[in-house]
């Protein structure tokens, strides 16, 4: 979280990138909760989940509506976004959808265009699976290099190292009666090697067992 607002106040857009259910959703919504105290200028969060975007149109259409300006794009998203009273935080969730059909490289040319220099009316922080040169494979064409890699600083999100797996347990039965087992801690990190999801589906199951619910 550090990381990220230092580079967001520093100028640059940000990209979260990390292996499926490693916990960047959830990294991209507190950002969006926090930046209104963290970030400098302040800027409007607005958060856009793009599993629920069919299209590029699909897209302006919710960007203008959640940012609350009338529905528009090209020069005129341009200036009404300039003349908008907030700058825009906008953060992109799952932002391989848009190398689905329906999405073009236009849309993230423009998307750099505004999010380009330290007073640009948007400021970007995306969550993606893969490195966004790997992702846009078609910015490659004729020698170019990804629109929004260009400006965006990544930051790989890694598992947990034991440390935080095992505050994760402490923390989590606290208010319980349970308490987990040397041995059953050390399985449980072994088994989820620190990937987050596993861990709590692993933990589930363990608790479970305690509690009569489940094996």
């Amino acid at each position: 979280m550090q990381r990220v607002f230092e580079v967001l106040n520093s100028g640059s857009s940000v990209a979260l990138i990390g292996e499926e259910g490693i916990g960047k959703s959830s990294l991209l919504w507190a950002i969006c909760q926090q930046a209104e105290n963290r970030l400098q200028p302040s800027r409007q969060s607005v958060f856009l989940d793009l599993n629920y975007i069919d299209n590029e149109d699909d897209f302006y259409r919710a960007l203008c509506d959640e940012v609350g300006i009338v529905e528009c794009t090209g020069y005129l998203l341009t200036r009404n976004l300039k003349a908008h009273k907030n700058k825009v935080l906008l953060a992109l969730d799952n932002v391989g959808k848009m190398t689905w059909q329906g999405f073009t490289r236009g849309v993230r040319d423009k998307l750099r265009g505004l999010a380009e220099g330290s007073n640009a009316p948007l400021k970007l922080i995306l969550a993606a699976t893969e490195p966004l040169n790997n992702l846009f494979n078609d910015s490659h064409d004729d020698g170019r290099t990804s629109p929004l890699a260009g400006i965006c600083q990544e930051e790989h999100i890694q598992p947990w190292d034991e440390t935080t797996m095992r505050d994760f347990f402490a923390s989590r039965l606290a208010g319980t009666s349970v308490r987990f087992t040397e041995e059953e801690i050390v399985q449980l990190v072994e088994e989820s090697s620190g990937h987050p999801r596993k861990l709590m589906q692993r933990c589930y199951k363990t608790y479970a067992r305690y509690t009569g619910g489940g094996e």
